[in-house]
C-alpha cells in the first residue's frame, strides 16, 4: 500500500513568521497539536503544542513576539507520497512520531501520515508496532530526513 492511499490530505499549515501565539490559537480552534510549517509550498519544520509549552512557556517567552521560525522543529522526518506504507511506518517507529509530513517527488507538501491513519487503514499489526516505539522508554537511533536537502 503506498502513503498516498491512506494520508490525509490538504493538511492545514503555517509559515515561520505567524507568531506562536497565533499558532497556538489556530490549534486552538482546529482542536490540533501540530503544524507543518511552510514556505511557498516546501516544508521547512513542524511546530507543535509541545514546542509552545517547552519553548515559550517554560522559558518565559512571550508568545506574541516570539515567531513560529524561533521554536519549530527544523529537523523533520517526512515521506513521499510513492514510497510503501512500511517504509513509512519505519520512519515513524525510528523517529518516534505519530504523524510524518508526506511530500511529492516535487518536494512539496501534500499531506500528512498519521497512527491514526495507520490504525483506520493499514493492517492492524503496524499500528502495533508504531505505538509500541513512539512509547518506548529507551531511546532509539534517529532517521531523519534533512530539510536542507530540500531547501535550495
Amino acid at each position: 500500500m503506498k502513503v498516498r492511499e491512506l494520508m490525509s490530505q490538504d493538511a492545514e499549515t503555517i509559515r515561520s513568521s505567524l507568531s506562536a501565539k497565533a499558532a497556538a490559537e489556530r490549534m486552538a480552534v482546529n482542536g490540533v497539536g501540530y503544524f507543518p510549517v511552510t514556505e511557498r509550498g516546501r516544508l521547512v519544520g513542524v511546530v507543535t503544542d509541545r514546542d509552545i509549552a517547552c519553548r515559550i512557556v517554560a522559558e518565559d517567552r512571550d508568545p506574541k513576539a516570539t515567531k513560529v521560525a524561533d521554536i519549530m522543529s527544523k529537523a523533520v522526518a517526512y515521506c513521499f507520497d510513492d514510497d510503501e506504507l512500511d517504509e513509512a511506518v519505519h520512519l515513524m517507529e525510528q523517529n518516534r512520531v505519530r504523524r510524518l509530513p508526506v511530500l511529492d517527488r516535487k518536494e512539496h507538501l501534500v499531506g500528512i501520515v498519521s497512527l491514526s491513519d495507520v490504525a483506520l487503514h493499514a493492517p492492524h499489526h503496524l499500528t502495533a508496532e508504531i505505538l509500541e516505539a513512539v512509547t518506548r522508554d529507551t531511546p532509539l537511533s534517529v532517521t531523519i530526513n534533512p530539510l536542507s536537502n530540500i531547501l535550495r
